[in-house]
């Protein structure tokens, strides 16, 4: 068999033989025969065509251990798998780019429709309601002083033992959202502008945490009426949360609850989903319709969960008096048609009423939690 030194392998493939000697110890990229005496590499010219998939999988940027998944899936799915990791990538471009241009305004002072920084005050309102058809609460909404949330947890099984607020004999039962909200509590306080993103970033960590720990003591729990039979990794949550700082706020968002906006009559979403099906519309093989009713529109890719290292979209925003804006979970956004009419009612109780009374006469098929805040002047 004829073989190729490594110098040579690099040469044709692209990569540099200090980078074949790592995906060598990494298992990622082996050569067919290693030399008993010299420690030499050789490899076949057949393994070209993974190692330049390898090189241009690292141009774009891709991790290891995501290029390692996609060197070993089929054809079809590996594009699918980098179609989805590229979607994820211009997602936190994105991200990033509100955020300079939120810290260009901020520093040029060009920023003319902004308030000062500690010229606001919030009010709030939040609803929590198990829906019409689960047996189990599963989300979560947090709202009080700078830090508002709302999770979507999963991955636990229903209980027929809840009674019609979701809870077991009185005491609320325990999901993987709570977790997250708890954790992400403990962790962000009141902060300096400055600080607005490393403190939710690091609340987020903790939350995330959190989960992980919640998934494992979910799993291992002895078979019982609430306790759950899924795997660690099948439970986890969404979660959402605006931390403040007297009018600028930092925005983490992962899964498929949302953030939108309500200014000067006119409804705008600040986060995007992580799901299955927004990948597809973004690739152009479904369209904003179909995906409204394709059979996998709950399926996400990006979740806290036990088994992953998921970092949040994270936005930087100032806010103006007279905003409105809502944290739900898709038990409300999926369900719910017209939020716009529905955000223009008089405070944020009646709007937070009015989203469970539309939930509830659209069916409500699952758990709904929403975060209602209205930003007002000192003055």
């Amino acid at each position: 068999m004829a073989t190729l030194s490594i110098g040579e392998f690099a040469a044709a493939c692209g990569l540099t033989p200090k980078a074949l000697r790592l995906y060598d110890e990494l298992g990622l990229l082996l050569p067919v025969r290693v030399d008993a005496l010299t420690g030499y590499r050789h490899y076949d010219t057949a393994q070209l065509d993974r190692a330049r998939l390898i090189a241009w999988l690292r141009g774009i940027g891709m991790p290891l251990a995501r290029i390692r998944l996609v060197c070993d899936l089929p054809a079809g799915a590996a594009g699918q798998e980098i179609a989805t990791y590229w979607n994820q990538v211009e997602a936190d471009l994105a991200a990033r780019r509100e955020t300079v241009s939120f810290l260009l305004d901020r520093l040029s002072g060009d920023d003319d429709n902004s308030v000062g920084h500690a010229s606001v005050r919030l009010h709030s309102a939040v609803a929590l309601d198990r829906g019409l058809v689960r047996t189990r609460n599963q989300d979560a909404a947090h709202a009080a002083a700078v830090l508002f949330a709302v999770a979507d947890g999963f991955g636990l099984p229903e209980n027929d033992t809840d009674d019609a607020d979701g809870r077991d004999g009185g005491h609320p039962l325990p999901s993987a959202a709570d977790a997250a909200l708890r954790a992400l509590r403990h962790a962000a306080s009141a902060v300096p502008p400055a600080q607005l993103t490393t403190t939710l970033t690091s609340a987020f960590h903790s939350a995330r945490t959190a989960v992980g720990e919640f998934a494992s003591s979910e799993s291992a729990a002895p078979e019982a009426p609430t306790a759950s039979t899924a795997s660690m990794s099948d439970i986890g949550t969404t979660l959402t949360a605006l931390l403040w700082s007297g009018a600028d706020f930092a925005i983490a968002h992962v899964g498929d609850s949302r953030a939108y906006l309500m200014r000067d009559g006119e409804l705008s979403r600040l986060t995007q989903d992580h799901t299955y099906v927004r990948s597809l519309v973004e690739e152009g093989r479904l369209t904003p319709a179909e995906a409204e009713t394709h059979p996998d529109r709950t399926r996400l890719l990006r979740a806290l969960h036990a088994e992953a290292d998921t970092e949040p979209d994270l936005h930087l925003r100032r806010a103006r008096p007279g905003d409105r804006y809502l944290l739900c979970t898709d038990g409300i956004h999926a369900v719910v048609p017209g939020l716009e009419a529905v955000l223009t009612e008089a405070g944020p109780q009646e709007v937070a009423e009015r989203l469970v009374a539309e939930a509830r006469a659209a069916g409500a098929p699952d758990n709904l939690a929403c975060v209602v805040i209205d930003v007002h002047g000192l003055h």
